[in-house]
């Protein structure tokens, strides 16, 4: 954890989309919803890589 009840996600290679917080994390990251984060994650498989090219996003962005 990073500071009090904050997580970094950011080192992970798949995203668990059970997880609320990490769901938000990347959507928040991304700038989409948690809806399409997670028809891309549904779409292309958890993989980190893959959602952010599903999404058309930078993993550095």
């Amino acid at each position: 954890m990073t500071g009090k009840g904050r997580r970094d996600f950011q080192g992970k290679e798949r995203i668990d989309l059970r997880d609320r917080h990490e769901v938000e994390y990347w959507a928040k990251r991304w700038h989409v919803s948690r809806e399409q984060l997670t028809a891309a994650a549904h779409k292309s498989g958890t993989n980190v890589r893959d959602v952010a090219a599903e999404l058309g996003k930078d993993l550095r962005s």
